[in-house]
């Protein structure tokens, strides 16, 4: 199948092809459920929330103390032995809450695509498929499954591309890279593109965690599908977790687990590749092809001379 790599921009729903860029169209579901999670960027004195409109109207922070917002920055004005047992408890069933809230929320075509997806993994991980790697899919590398599921949508009837994100070192966040896989749908209101991430949980775990922040974690899909706007939002509460999380225990949170950082997981550039035979490999991970291997004791029986022989001897 010929493949095609497009850039993407990520910006205020803007995706960028080549050099052509297509602004993403309102999303239909515009209900005052919808606007309590809307775009939540920090501010100086509570946090920004960008409307449908692209106007920025401010939200202080006594206002989003009830959604768990803004409960951290005055924990640390009062300092960290101030926060009673109580309001730590509230904290953590209010981001439960609305967690929860954020990932019920769904559409038609995030559903259809969520089930493909389940039913694709599994498909891909029935015993005795083996990958590309010459292992089991059941232990294969995320690259092999990633290619075998984003084949399997494909044939199923959708835009599927596997997208590889990088960025550079900054002031605030090292380098990095991330694969996951996406579905652009073309309708009649427009494109709405939807992110797959086969593993969501995992990109969230953070080791000697609290039990709440745990708790908080698992209530993560294994198999994440959902819109750009929804996906920004899971960020969001699971960043403030962790940064509560990390507070509560007086342990220094990595800049790796900043929201900037997993943001450009996701929502930043990315090249998008809708082929399927090859895929860039992850960080870390050196893909070679293998040689062919023969025992030397067959060479005179091949009738072949020692000079012409290159493989590799067992």
């Amino acid at each position: 199948m010929a493949g095609i790599t497009a850039r993407i921009s990520w910006n205020h729903r803007n995706l960028t092809y080549g050099y052509q860029e297509f602004k993403f169209p309102d999303q239909p579901d515009s209900s005052s459920s919808d606007m309590e999670f809307g775009f939540l960027e920090d501010g100086d004195d509570g946090f920004f929330f960008e409307s449908r409109n692209g106007s920025a109207d401010e939200v202080r922070g006594n206002e989003m103390a009830g959604l768990g917002f803004g409960i951290d920055d005055e924990d640390e004005r009062k300092g960290n032995d101030g926060v009673g047992v109580e309001n730590a408890a509230s904290y953590w069933e209010s981001q439960h809450q609305l967690l929860e809230a954020t990932l019920r929320r769904t559409s038609s075509l995030e559903s259809r695509i969520r089930n493909a997806a389940k039913e694709a993994l599994d498909d891909v991980r029935r015993p005795g498929n083996v990958c590309g790697c010459g292992k089991s899919m059941a232990e294969s590398c995320r690259v092999c499954v990633m290619r075998e599921v984003c084949c399997r949508l494909q044939n199923a009837g959708f835009n599927t591309a596997v997208c590889r994100s990088k960025w550079r070192s900054s002031a605030h966040i090292p380098s990095g890279e991330h694969t996951f896989l996406d579905v652009i749908e073309v309708s009649r209101k427009g494109e709405v593109r939807v992110i797959i991430e086969l593993n969501l949980r995992a990109e969230f775990e953070i080791a000697r965690a609290s039990d709440d922040y745990n708790r908080l974690v698992q209530k993560l899909p294994q198999i994440y599908v959902g819109k750009v706007e929804r996906l920004n939002n899971v960020i969001k509460i699971l960043c403030l977790a962790a940064k509560k999380c990390m507070k509560e225990k007086k342990m220094h949170m990595g800049p790796w687990r900043e929201h900037s950082y997993m943001q450009a997981k996701w929502l930043r550039f990315c090249e998008r590749n809708t082929s399927t035979e090859t895929l860039p490999a992850p960080v870390g991970c050196s893909v070679r092809s293998s040689k062919p291997r023969a025992s030397l004791l067959t060479v005179d029986l091949l009738g072949t001379t020692l000079s012409n022989v290159r493989c590799a001897a067992v």
